[in-house]
């Protein structure tokens, strides 16, 4: 947790640069040192998803090689919505944490807390699928459980239940398309940390999400871009577009926030 306080403040960012690489292999490999180059300046975070990697041939070296690239002073979170328990649980946070390098992963949390315990490490943070940015047409986080609620709900409240126990080291996945929901989730979690996707290519609003989502100290969102830099002329500029817009948000939200 600190290594991400830390850049946040450093680069007075709240994006998170998304690494979804597509085409050949050897084109993903120079676009891939091209958008870290071009794009460490104003990223809070990298998240590469794993399942752009895995399905290469070369795909883990390719992982590994990408994550060193990335300065040692900003966190990376890799995108595996891991979800088993028990042993496989445990491999798969070492596959993450000591063969590739990650400092943080996304959970899926349908198994339990059996399923996150493994991936809360010293130094280290798993972000909890709780409300994500997909529209399904039979969603389960929206089911109503019998003791009020919806399963994103009761998802949240065990969340900040680990977050006591183990002294840190979870936070969320909340997606932007669903600013309403997102608050919500905010009003549930007030410290917790939102990885947030779905700004940009899935319609998410920025204004709508950081309304929504910010802690009262205008911090606690991570913002997900991932094809609108990958896809730009220029990641640099892109990267540093989105980095200021959130910027120039922030303060007068949580103004609007603290007078409200």
């Amino acid at each position: 947790m600190q290594k991400l306080l830390s850049r946040v403040q450093e680069a007075n960012s709240l994006l998170c640069v998304g690494l979804d690489p597509t085409g050949d292999d050897a084109q993903v490999e120079r676009r891939l040192a091209e958008v870290i180059e071009q794009t460490a300046e104003y990223a809070a975070a990298f998240k590469p998803n794993l399942a752009f990697f895995l399905s290469r041939e070369n795909g883990v070296p390719l992982l590994r090689d990408t994550i060193r690239r990335i300065p040692e002073s900003i966190p990376v979170i890799l995108d595996g919505k891991f979800g088993d328990i028990a042993s496989t649980a445990e491999h798969y946070a070492r596959f993450a944490y000591d063969v590739v390098g990650a400092d943080a992963v996304t959970v899926n949390p349908y198994m339990g807390d059996d399923a996150v315990r493994p991936f809360v490490r010293e130094g280290k943070l798993a972000f909890v699928l709780t409300k994500t940015s997909n529209k399904s047409k039979y969603s389960m986080q929206d089911m109503a459980l019998t003791r009020g609620g919806s399963l994103a709900d009761g998802v949240a409240r065990v969340a900040g239940k680990l977050n006591t126990e183990l002294g840190g080291g979870i936070g969320l996945v909340v997606g932007a398309t669903h600013p309403a929901s997102l608050a919500h989730i905010r009003s549930l979690s007030p410290n917790e940390w939102f990885l947030v996707p779905g700004v940009g290519a899935q319609g998410g609003d920025l204004a709508a999400t950081l309304r929504a989502g910010l802690r009262a100290d205008g911090s606690g969102l991570l913002i997900n871009t991932s094809r609108v830099i990958w896809q730009a002329a220029d990641a640099s500029a892109a990267a540093r577009e989105l980095r200021d817009q959130i910027n120039q948000l922030r303060p007068a939200l949580v103004s609007q926030s603290s007078q409200g």
